[in-house]
């Protein structure tokens, strides 16, 4: 299993290169204490604090916390995208078919969950509020993962591994939610299992029902 992060954040921004360490313990304390106890509860004081920042470091680097949180969500799923782009290329680059592509895009969502909980938490919960000024980023950013396994999937169609009356957005929003939601799962309820077991299930979903 790849581990990510110890504290379950583990994300990366875009920002300029002196400036992606600090940025990158904010957003590590932010997912860590938000997961712990709620966006509301969270103090902008509290994040510098388990981030060994001044409390000005965390405006210097973000005019709010809402824009902290944005940028968090924003980064983490661009993250997971990379990782799922990532495997299917490897995949497909070895000479592997289009759904063995998609079955390594489920272990790298897996590897990456398990590596970062809370960020998976957090960006699950904020897909059922509609009321957040963030709603706009984080529907783009959910629209980049799901191209990715959306391009895999049209691939697999054009090659006559799939057939061509796949529905390929339901199918690859369900693809991509099968794994957030049996990664929480295993990791809230079923942790005694390995990453080769979870996957190892899921692999027949794909292979007996997606493949057929």
């Amino acid at each position: 299993m790849s581990t990510r992060s110890g504290n379950g954040g583990g994300v990366i921004s875009g920002a300029a290169p002196r400036r992606t360490p600090t940025r990158r313990r904010l957003f590590d304390a932010a997912v860590t204490l938000i997961a712990e106890q709620g966006f509301s509860a969270t103090t902008v004081e509290e994040i510098a604090e388990r981030a060994g920042v001044a409390k000005g470091t965390v405006y210097y680097n973000f005019s709010s916390k809402n824009v902290l949180y944005e940028e968090l969500l924003r980064d983490g799923v661009d993250l997971l995208a990379g990782s799922l782009r990532t495997a299917a290329d490897d995949t497909v680059a070895r000479g592997g078919s289009r759904v063995d592509a998609l079955d390594a895009m489920i272990r790298a969502g897996l590897d990456f969950i398990a590596g970062s909980p809370a960020l998976t938490q957090l960006y699950v919960a904020e897909l059922w509020r509609t009321n957040r000024t963030w709603r706009a980023t984080l529907t783009s950013v959910r629209g980049r993962a799901l191209a990715v396994v959306e391009s895999v999937l049209r691939d697999a169609v054009r090659a006559g591994e799939l057939s061509d009356e796949l529905d390929v957005p339901l199918t690859a929003s369900a693809l991509l939610g099968m794994v957030l939601v049996a990664a929480l799962d295993w990791q809230s309820f079923q942790p005694q299992r390995s990453v080769e077991e979870v996957h190892a299930a899921l692999s027949q979903l794909v292979q007996g029902r997606v493949g057929a």
